[in-house]
């Protein structure tokens, strides 16, 4: 990038930086006039083109005659004199910085352009048809209004300038007479009115903000020299790259501009397993909402001051007990930092839960981080674009994935226009996938990037204590919940407060007063603790508040048994589907909603039950359950814990029975449910993206089925068990020699495919170790069917029946199984 900068005796300077070496810089935005009154670059360097990085020439315009009267030259002069004003020593110029002559230069330009005018400190539009002189009207002498000139300036009918409005965070407007009269902030009520661009963008909301769509409708009428310009000058308003190709013509040019913008989209839709933003939200609403008093402490906190503060300080491990409110101190502080941090700065985080396999393992954790920096750097795209414009989808998917995505995240984080990124990923200990291979490249990232710090919490685990290490003294901080635990009494103290402030029931003074100060002497900085014995407080056949706080044991696991005997204490009945509920949710891969719940947790000769049923019985469960959008949880990773031993113990069903059972009950209902086209799409060229859910869905309760039942297969071992793998072993070959081709078309409704070629490996390895060969026969080329086909039935669900059964060797088992599906219409097939 070339700038321009005046020396002290008023010769101009140009001079040529590297990407990384750019200094702080002032831009211009102006129309242009007729060519001769422009400053070119050729203008400048006399002839020669030749510029080479660290390059510098001097000219003196003083020297060249009525150099004062040539308008281009005054815009030069104005734009120096006002970045000395401000402090800046550099400043750019697009008619005389680019050498228009070199088309390659030229090219590199005008991608480059949105992220010059992105960078620079400041913006000097400079409107050359708006005056704020005084004007006689009638010979009375009457101030001159500006806002219709302004209104209706020729700048705001420009191409290019729509970019060089958006594209910097200060944009400064000054008159033909060179007065500043305000800044798009200011003048952001004006500026809409003649734009329509919404004042939210021009006051600092960030373009992400806005759709695709919406922002290609702020161009308006605008035009360009160049009709092909429109297209290139909108590209990094619309976060793609796109080379200018002069001569392919408007419409061209905007149809790959839009192919562009699909193809980023897909990306980052294919690239999204779960949006972070939402979780922290869910999270949030789960525990009741985020109270300021609960996180506040650690702000002045010495340790987190440091973290923040300090460049080399670029760990910062939260750790504590179950239940000591870390997942809402995070939350806290990334509102903090959200609040306070320059727009400059980036904010990725995740919150890993063990008990759903979407957020779990190391591999969503990378997905979730990098999703967030890319929506708001759309510019880092690239870096994930290099791998998926190859591969696709599969990249974020299949056994290569976290090879794949390390490589993406570590060249993201060496980017040079990345400003400092913090990054903040809630309880590790709940990462049950590749937890050491995420420690790792938190440990590499930690050392060779200095711009990223990264902040994490968990239990205090010695195997995550052990892997950081090697993490040196200087560059990692450890937080300990426990040695400050005056602060977070407090903190639960306030919880206390504000919950009992919420309770009708507590009318006198006095027993709120008894009641209060009883949690407060058995919550132990236990803000878990609390929240259970609240939520029997507000339970409506409770008439003794106090007892009931008295009653409740002091210490997690305590009041976990003592929830534990009051399910015991109920009918038989209700016991059975009271454990039943309890241990499903422990093993489920994910949350399930309720009416999932009742078709896999339905007893033995019953029909489903409905969703209200299975919100009745979880509220039975002794508040170890909470019903959310329809989705029932544990209410902490610290009850599936206690949970898991009573398994383990007998005390409960084990978790081999229960993943037997949901593993039985999910083919039974997969194979009443599944058929062909369940959503009556009839043509195989409908896409996906164009499938509208039925009402009712005829896979509502069986979507968690269809994506995981071999799961539930693999890990209850009984294809394998010397007891009753016979016996599985015909349940999976029957289910599959006339259901399999529904159950590919189920997983593509589910937008599963993926997920469904993971699972058929899985089940492979499985059946090679039993002495099944009629079965192992049947998934070998079960799997080499979903292998070769998963594109086409990933996005076109019925080609399920067409393509993929068509172009399938004649021998394939799976084609003669299902032969009878193929198109009709088709004679003449291919044989392979």
């Amino acid at each position: 990038m070339r700038l321009l900068t005046y020396e002290e005796d008023g010769r101009l300077m140009i001079t040529s930086f590297d990407d990384d070496a750019i200094p702080p810089y002032a831009i211009l935005s102006h129309t242009w006039g007729a060519d001769a009154e422009e400053v070119t670059f050729a203008d400048l360097a006399k002839g020669d083109s030749k510029h080479k990085s660290g390059y510098k020439k001097m000219f003196s315009y003083k020297k060249m005659p009525g150099y004062k009267n040539v308008p281009g030259y005054k815009k030069i002069r104005f734009c120096g004199d006002q970045a000395q004003q401000d402090g800046l020593q550099y400043f750019w110029v697009d008619t005389c910085c680019i050498d228009k002559s070199d088309k390659a230069e030229l090219s590199h330009a005008i991608q480059s352009m949105f992220r010059w005018y992105q960078n620079a400190t400041k913006c000097y539009v400079y409107l050359s048809d708006v005056s704020t002189k005084v004007k006689k009207v009638n010979s009375i002498s009457t101030e001159f209004t500006w806002e219709p000139a302004f209104r209706s300036s020729r700048w705001f009918t420009r191409g290019w300038t729509l970019q060089e409005l958006l594209a910097p965070n200060i944009v400064e407007f000054f008159s033909q007479e060179w007065e500043r009269l305000g800044d798009k902030t200011s003048l952001s009520p004006l500026i809409n009115k003649t734009t329509g661009i919404p004042q939210q963008v021009l006051e600092g909301g960030t373009l992400s903000q806005f759709d695709v769509n919406e922002r290609l409708r702020w161009k308006g009428d605008r035009k360009t020299k160049l009709r092909e310009d429109m297209a290139y000058s909108m590209s990094g308003i619309c976060d793609v790259d796109i080379a200018p190709v002069y001569g392919e013509g408007e419409e061209e040019a905007f149809r790959r501009l839009h192919d562009e913008i699909r193809k980023l989209e897909d990306c980052l839709r294919d690239l999204r397993s779960s949006d972070p933003r939402d979780d922290k939200k869910r999270i949030e609403d789960r525990k009741g909402g985020l109270l300021a008093g609960s996180y506040r402490w650690v702000l002045d906190n010495t340790t987190f001051q440091q973290w923040q503060q300090e460049p080399n300080s670029r760990l910062l491990w939260v750790k504590g007990d179950p239940g000591k409110g870390k997942t809402m101190l995070l939350c806290g502080i990334i509102n903090e930092l959200e609040s306070s941090m320059p727009p400059s700065v980036l904010l990725s985080y995740f919150f890993c839960q063990a008990d759903d396999v979407r957020i779990n393992s190391a591999t969503a954790v990378l997905r979730g981080l990098l999703h967030m920096l890319v929506t708001q750097q759309p510019s880092l795209a690239s870096h994930v674009r290099k791998k998926y414009d190859h591969a696709g989808k599969a990249i974020f998917e299949d056994a290569n994935a976290w090879v794949v995505l390390t490589e993406i995240f570590t060249s993201m984080m060496h980017d040079r226009e990345l400003e400092t990124t913090y990054l903040v990923v809630d309880a590790l200990d709940e990462c049950v996938a590749d937890l050491p291979k995420l420690l790792d490249l938190i440990i590499r990232t930690s050392t060779s990037s200095p711009r990223v710090k990264w902040l994490v919490s968990s239990r205090n685990e010695n195997h995550i204590k052990e892997r950081l290490k090697s993490i040196s003294d200087e560059a990692k901080l450890s937080l300990e919940l426990r040695q400050n635990a005056e602060q977070v009494a407090q903190c639960v103290d306030a919880y206390i407060d504000h919950k009992l402030s919420c309770l009708e029931l507590l009318g006198e003074a006095d027993l709120r007063k008894q009641v209060r100060d009883k949690l407060h002497r058995k919550a132990n900085g236990t803000f878990l603790w609390v929240a259970l014995v609240m939520q029997e407080l507000e339970k409506p056949e409770t008439w003794d508040p106090l007892a009931v706080v008295e009653e409740a044991p002091a210490g997690l696991r305590q009041l976990y048994d003592r929830m534990m005997e009051q399910i015991q204490r109920l009918s038989a009945r209700n016991v059975d589907i009271c454990q039943s509920l309890l241990c499903a949710t422990a093993v489920a891969y994910r949350p399930l909603y309720l009416a999932e719940m009742g078709s896999l947790c339905r007893s033995a000769g019953r029909t489903t039950m409905v969703a209200e049923t299975v919100r009745r019985i979880a509220a039975m469960c002794g508040s170890f359950l909470t019903v959310r959008n329809e989705q029932v949880y544990l209410v902490h990773q610290s009850a599936k814990d206690y949970l898991s031993d009573k398994m383990q113990a007998a005390v409960l069903p084990s978790q081999g029975e229960m993943h037997y059972k949901l593993f039985a009950q999910s083919l039974e209902l997969l194979s009443s449910r599944l058929k062909r086209d369940m959503y009556h799409l009839v043509e195989p060229g409908c896409s996906i993206d164009e499938v509208r859910v039925p009402d009712p869905d005829p896979l509502e309760t069986a979507r968690y089925s269809c994506v995981h039942w071999i799961d539930h297969l693999y890990e209850s071992k009984a294809l394998i068990s010397s007891v009753g793998g016979l016996q599985t072993a015909d349940v999976v070959n029957d289910f599959l020699r006339k259901k399999y081709l529904y159950w590919l078309e189920g997983l593509s409704l589910c937008k599963s495919v993926g997920k469904g070629a993971v699972s058929m490996e899985k089940l492979w390895f499985l059946v090679q170790m039993c002495d099944q060969d009629r079965l192992t026969q049947l998934i070998q080329d079960a799997r080499r069917f979903i292998m070769y086909h998963k594109g086409a039935i990933e996005g076109y669900p019925l080609q399920t029946y067409a393509s993929a059964l068509l172009f399938s060797p004649t021998g394939s088992l799976i084609r003669q199984l299902f032969q009878h599906e193929e198109p009709e219409a088709i004679s003449i097939r291919p044989t392979l």
